[in-house]
C-alpha cells in the first residue's frame, strides 16, 4: 500500500495547535459547574434537547468515523452510508423503553440497573463486561486518531539533540496525554459544551471537504461520471467480499452495534441523562435519527468518494493502492490550501476528543458507582458527611479517568493488528456487545427474564462465543450466509450473528425452564449437605469455564462441558441469589414505567398540563431543598406543593446551563417571585437580576 508522510505545512500545524489549546481552555472552563459527582458525570440533569442533540453528533460521528467510512467510501462507494442508516428501527425501543427507565430509576450506571433488576452478583459481572467494552472503545478511538495524524508527521525527527522514530504507539501516547488533561478536570458539562462546538465544526468541515473536492474534480457532473457504477449502489453486496458485505454489516452494525450504542454505551446514555427531562431526551434522540445521522453519513464518507473519483481521473495524485485508512487525510491535503487543511485536521482531532472524552468520563462513572462505592462501603467504617464523600469521589473520578486513559492506550495494541480501523471496530462490536445487548434488551422488555437467565447469558453465552473464536468452522460457518472464510480474520462481521444467537438461545432457554430450576433447587435444599453440593457445583462451573477459555480439549468435549456448565450455572444462581419477579421488575421494565415515574417523584404524579412562567429570584434564609412560588404562579404551572420543579435562566441560548431541579414548597402571595436557597443559586450559577423561567416537571 502507498504510505504517506509529512503532509501539510507549518501553517496547518499552527492552526491545529491553536485549535487544541482553544478547545482545552474551552472545556476546562466548564469545570466550575462541577460541584458534585452528579454534575461531573451527568451535567446536573439540566440541558435542553437541542444542545444534547448537537453534542451527540460529535459523539456519534466520533474519532473512528471519518477514517473508517472514508476508507469504505474509497473501496466500496456510497454503500459506506449503509451503517449510518441502521439505527432507526431500534430508536423507539430506546426512547419509550430504556430512556425513561434509566432516568426514573435514578441509576448512575448500567451495572447499577443490573443490580436493581437482578442481583448484586449480576451487577459485578455486568461491570466487568461494561468496562471491557468502554476501554476497548477508547482504544479504537486512539488507534484511529493515531492513523489519522501519522501521515502528517515525518518518519523521524530530532528534538533537543535526541533522535525520535515516529511510531503509531508513540503518537497515541501523546494524543492520550492531551485528551486526558481537560476531560480529567472538566467532567460531563465540559464534554457536552466542547462537543456542542465540535459538532458544528465537524459538520462544517466534512461538508467543506465535499465541496472543495467537487471543485477540485471540476464539478458534480464530472465527479458522478468518474465513479464506477458499482460505487453508486446504496448497499453493499449481500455476502461478498468478507471485508464489507450487507449481511455481515447488518448483524454486526445494524443489530449488535446499534443496540449496543443506544442501550449500553455509557457515554451516550450519560449524554441523554444530562437532559432536563425524559421528554427532552426523546426530542434529542428523534432529531438525531431523522436529521443528523443522514447528514453525518455524507459528512464522514464523502472523502472516500472524492478519492475514488480522483484516483480514476488522475491515479498519480491518489494511487488506487493508497492505504484506505489514510484516504481522508490524503484527500483533505490535496484539495485544501494551507491553513484550510489544518482546520480540517483540527475537525478530525475534534472527532477524537468527542468520542474519547465521552467514553473516559463514562468509564470513570462506572468505576465510581460500581467499584469505588461498593468497595468503600465494604472496607471502610468511617462515617463521612455527604459533601466530604462527594469531594473524595470527585478526586477518585479524576484519578480513574487518568488510569482508564492508560488502559485505552494499551488496548490499541491488539486492534492495530487488523488491516483497517473498520475491521477492527467491526470485530470489537461483534465480540464484546452481544452478551450485554441481549441481557439489557431481554431485561427491559421481558418480565419473565430471571437473574439465573442473565447470569447464564453472561457466563455460558461468553463461553460459547469463545468457542466460536477457537472453532469458527463449524460453529460460525453455520450462520455465514455464504460469506467467504478468511483464515487470518475469520468471520469478522457475521460472527456477531452467531454471538447474538448463542446469547439469546441461552437466555430464552433458561427463562422458559425457570420453574423446573426452582423445583430442583428446593429438592437439593432438603439434602443436609446442600451447601457442600452447591459449592462443588460452583467450583466445577468455574473449572469448566477456565477449560473453555484455554481450549484444553476437543470441540465435542468442550460443547458437552458447556451444556453441563449451563445447568450448573443456573442452579447456582437460583441457590445463591434471592430473586422475585414482583420485586425485581417493578418500575424496571417497559411494563412498569408509570410506577418508575411515581417512584422518581416520591408520590402520585401530577399529569395536569401547565404553563412556563417567568420569575425573579430572591434568597431565603433556610437550607431546605424547596422553592416557594406565588399561588397564582403555581396555578399557571398547574403545580401542587410537593411536585417537582425545574427553574432555568431565561436566556435560551444557554441551553439549560444555568438551571436546577427542586420541589415546590409552601406558596406565598408575591407574583413573579421565587424564593430559593444559596445552594440553589450555587448549583444553578444564577446571576443577580437575570430573569428565570420555571416549569413543573411532574
Amino acid at each position: 500500500m502507498e504510505v504517506h508522510h509529512s503532509l501539510g505545512t507549518s501553517t496547518d500545524w499552527i492552526v491545529m495547535i491553536v485549535y487544541f489549546i482553544a478547545i482545552m481552555v474551552f472545556g476546562s472552563y466548564f469545570g466550575k459547574y462541577n460541584r458534585t459527582t452528579t454534575d461531573f458525570f451527568f451535567g446536573g440533569r439540566r440541558f435542553a434537547w437541542w444542545l444534547i442533540a448537537m453534542s451527540i453528533v460529535a459523539t456519534g460521528v466520533g474519532s473512528h468515523s471519518f477514517i473508517k467510512y472514508s476508507a469504505k467510501g474509497f473501496t466500496d462507494g456510497f454503500a459506506s452510508t449503509m451503517t449510518y442508516m441502521n439505527d432507526w428501527f431500534f430508536v423507539p425501543f430506546f426512547i419509550f423503553g430504556w430512556l425513561p427507565i434509566i432516568v426514573y430509576t435514578r441509576i448512575r450506571s448500567i451495572p447499577e440497573y443490573f443490580e436493581k433488576r437482578f442481583s448484586p452478583g449480576t451487577r459485578f459481572l455486568a461491570t466487568i463486561l461494561i468496562l471491557l467494552y468502554m476501554i476497548g472503545y477508547v482504544g479504537i478511538g486512539f488507534l484511529t486518531m493515531g492513523k489519522a495524524i501519522l501521515p502528517l508527521l515525518p518518519q523521524d525527527f530530532t528534538l533537543l539533540g535526541i533522535h525520535f522514530q515516529t511510531t503509531l504507539m508513540g503518537l497515541v501516547i501523546v494524543i492520550a496525554l492531551i485528551v486526558g488533561i481537560y476531560i480529567t478536570y472538566g467532567g460531563q458539562t465540559a464534554v457536552i459544551f466542547t462537543d456542542l462546538a465540535q459538532g458544528f465544526v465537524l459538520i462544517f468541515a466534512g461538508g467543506l471537504v465535499f465541496f472543495l473536492g467537487i471543485d477540485y474534480i471540476g464539478g458534480f457532473g464530472l465527479f458522478w461520471d468518474l465513479l464506477p457504477t458499482t460505487w453508486k449502489l446504496p448497499l453493499a453486496h449481500f455476502n461478498d467480499p468478507p471485508g464489507f458485505n450487507f449481511v455481515g454489516i447488518f448483524w454486526q452494525d445494524g443489530v449488535a452495534g446499534s443496540v449496543g450504542f443506544l442501550f449500553m454505551n455509557m457515554g451516550l446514555v450519560m449524554r441523554f441523562m444530562a437532559t432536563k427531562s425524559v421528554d427532552e431526551g426523546r426530542k434529542a434522540a428523534t432529531f438525531n435519527i431523522l436529521f443528523m445521522l443522514p447528514l453525518s453519513a455524507i459528512v464522514v464518507g464523502n472523502a472516500g468518494w472524492i478519492a475514488k473519483a480522483i484516483s480514476v481521473a488522475n491515479p498519480e495524485v491518489v494511487p488506487p493502492n493508497t492505504n484506505p485508512d489514510a484516504v481522508f487525510v490524503v484527500v483533505a491535503n490535496i484539495i485544501s490550501h494551507p491553513g484550510v487543511f489544518g482546520f480540517v485536521m483540527a475537525a478530525l482531532t475534534a472527532a477524537l476528543m468527542s468520542t474519547v472524552d465521552t467514553l473516559l468520563n463514562a468509564t470513570a462513572a462506572v468505576y465510581i458507582n460500581d467499584i469505588h462505592r461498593p468497595a468503600k462501603k465494604w472496607l471502610s467504617k468511617k462515617v463521612q458527611t455527604w459533601k466530604e464523600e462527594d469531594k473524595q469521589e470527585l478526586s477518585a473520578a479524576r484519578i480513574a479517568t487518568a488510569l482508564f486513559t492508560i488502559m485505552g492506550v494499551l488496548a490499541v495494541i491488539p486492534f492495530s493488528a487488523f488491516p483497517t480501523v473498520y475491521e477492527a471496530h467491526g470485530f470489537f462490536h461483534s465480540t464484546l456487545t452481544p452478551p450485554l445487548v441481549v441481557a439489557i434488551f431481554l431485561g427491559v422488555f421481558w418480565k419473565k427474564f430471571t437473574n439465573a437467565s442473565v447470569v447464564a447469558t453472561f457466563v455460558v453465552g461468553v463461553a460459547l462465543m469463545v468457542l466460536g473464536m477457537y472453532y469458527p468452522k463449524p460453529l460460525i460457518q453455520i450462520f455465514d450466509h455464504g460469506t467467504a472464510y478468511d483464515a487470518k480474520h475469520p468471520y469478522t462481521y457475521i460472527g456477531a450473528l452467531y454471538n447474538l444467537f448463542v446469547c439469546v438461545f441461552v437466555g430464552v432457554l433458561t427463562t422458559v425452564t425457570s420453574s423446573w430450576q426452582i423445583k430442583f433447587i428446593e429438592k437439593i435444599k432438603t439434602n443436609p449437605n446442600h451447601k457442600s453440593i452447591m459449592s462443588g457445583i460452583t467450583f466445577v462451573s468455574g473449572a469448566i469455564f477456565v477449560m473453555i477459555i484455554f481450549n484444553v480439549t476437543t470441540l465435542p468435549i468442550l460443547l458437552t462441558l458447556t451444556a453441563v456448565m449451563l445447568v450448573f450455572v443456573v442452579l447456582a444462581s437460583n441457590y445463591y441469589s434471592k430473586y422475585s419477579e414482583g420485586t425485581h421488575t417493578e418500575g424496571l421494565t417497559v411494563w412498569g414505567i408509570a410506577k418508575a415515574k411515581e417512584t422518581f417523584k416520591g408520590s402520585k404524579v401530577n399529569e395536569r398540563d401547565g404553563e412556563v412562567v417567568k420569575v425573579n429570584w430572591k434568597l431565603k434564609d433556610d437550607s431546605d431543598d424547596l422553592m416557594h412560588f406565588s399561588k397564582n404562579d403555581m396555578a399557571k404551572m398547574a403545580a401542587d406543593q410537593g411536585d417537582l420543579v425545574y427553574i432555568c435562566d431565561a436566556r435560551k441560548y444557554l441551553g439549560g446551563l444555568k438551571s436546577v431541579h427542586s420541589t415546590y414548597g409552601e406558596p406565598h402571595n408575591e407574583d413573579g417571585i421565587v424564593y430559593i436557597t444559596q445552594e440553589h443559586i450555587d448549583q444553578g450559577q444564577f446571576v443577580t437580576g437575570k430573569v428565570l423561567t420555571a416549569e413543573k416537571e411532574m
